[in-house]
């Protein structure tokens, strides 16, 4: 019996270092470190360990055992929450929703900046957890009152519920601000990823509500906006990027739109759009809008392809203004309120928000841009990681503090 589980245990032992080879391997195989990064081994380091978490997630989940994504979460939820003595931290739970309220321990003879954070994550990874360290130094260093919200995520809870939660926790804010010592004139809604694609979705819902504060601002860092067009030039340029690839992309819009990978090919060239649909939405999504310094390196336009309806019929549903608000009617996006825009050059997801960057402004509606030349998807999130730590990150917290002073 000891020399099988000694077997066992070394045949364990001999798969775990195999997974982690392969996983290294491939990394230099597949994985395009662009030149403009600072600490282009530190970022091969950490895409190699989020790909270890992604292969063993998707061993779990081949097995029957947990979806990678669940596995992921997990692992991320391990790592220790850093204190900090000036901000109280509490959670809570706006009806069923859990949240963290952060707030500068010193006292205000004012009501406070209001900031409903949604994190990142494509909404099938990410947590209050994760985001910990950004809602910290946020609140902090913008002297605000910051709430972060724990909506479900996928695949567990697939669109449209992680949006409704977002819009449940917002109304449920808006309409208690003085329990939190918030000025209604100064609510600001924030999220990277995933999460900033929450953010615009949630300013145009609430566009005309006139039973709730109005929102005073929203910043949006390397949101998701669209999911229907995958040939954009960032999506072309950064195909092979660290972290976030396409094929990553991808299946996190599988994930969480409840889309069958199988349709990755036909969904990839565009064959799921209608002629009717594209030309509808072309004028907002097409890669003419976007300014042609980005379109430099490596970006090749695609022709038409014959239109495939069964795709279509199973997909549309990502076309939903709850999952879209790139493609928002120009009355909703002509009232929104202003925005702070923050775009990563080597990210699959650049051309999001650029191309929102210019609905917004030909609509009249004030942007602050901030272009990071050296950044990647997800870099905020290395705040304070130590080892992992990206100057870039920092440059994108103290953009999001400056802009939320000047409010």
């Amino acid at each position: 019996m000891g020399v099988l589980l000694l077997v066992l245990l070394g045949a364990a032992c001999v798969f775990f270092v195999g997974v982690g080879l392969w996983v290294i391997c491939s990394h230099f195989f597949t994985t395009d470190i662009p030149a403009a990064i600072s600490h282009p081994v530190r970022l091969r380091a950490l895409h190699c360990v989020f790909q270890l978490l992604v292969t063993w997630g998707t061993i779990l989940e081949k097995l029957g055992i947990c979806s990678m994504p669940q596995f992921v979460s997990f692992i991320h939820d391990l790592l220790p929450l850093k204190q900090d003595p000036d901000v109280v931290v509490k959670d809570l739970r706006f009806g069923t929703i859990p949240v963290k309220v952060y707030r500068p321990k010193a006292s205000s003879c004012t009501p406070r900046r209001g900031v409903l954070f949604f994190h990142g994550g494509a909404a099938i990874i990410g947590s209050l957890k994760t985001h910990h360290e950004i809602c910290c130094r946020l609140s902090k260093e913008s002297d605000s009152v910051v709430v972060a919200v724990g909506y479900r995520k996928a695949p567990r809870h697939k669109f449209p519920t992680p949006m409704r939660d977002c819009l449940v926790a917002t109304v449920h804010f808006l309409r208690s601000l003085d329990v939190y010592g918030v000025d209604p004139a100064r609510v600001v809604v924030c999220g990277d990823s995933a999460g900033g694609g929450m953010a615009a979705v949630l300013c145009q819902k609430l566009v005309g509500r006139s039973d709730l504060p109005k929102i005073r601002a929203q910043i949006l860092i390397y949101a998701v906006l669209q999911t229907v067009h995958f040939q954009l030039p960032s999506y072309q340029q950064n195909a092979n990027a660290p972290v976030v690839s396409r094929n990553f992309a991808f299946r996190c819009f599988c994930y969480y739109m409840d889309v069958h990978p199988s349709w990755k090919s036909i969904i990839m060239k565009g064959a799921h759009l209608p002629v009717e649909v594209w030309e509808k939405y072309r004028k907002w999504l097409g890669s003419e809008n976007i300014p042609e310094r980005f379109k430099k390196r490596g970006y090749q336009p695609v022709s038409p392809v014959p239109h495939d309806e069964d795709a279509y019929l199973e997909t549309h549903h990502a076309l939903d203004l709850m999952n879209m608000p790139l493609i928002a009617e120009d009355e909703v996006v002509s009232r929104v309120p202003e925005a702070c825009i923050v775009s990563c050059e080597n990210d699959l997801l650049r051309d999001d928000s650029l191309l929102y960057k210019k609905r917004l402004e030909d609509l009249g509606v004030p942007v602050t841009w901030h272009h990071m030349e050296d950044g990647f998807h997800g870099v905020l999130n290395m705040l304070d990681s130590g080892c992992f730590y990206f100057p870039c990150s920092t440059r994108i917290l103290k953009a999001m503090v400056h802009f939320l002073k000047g409010l």
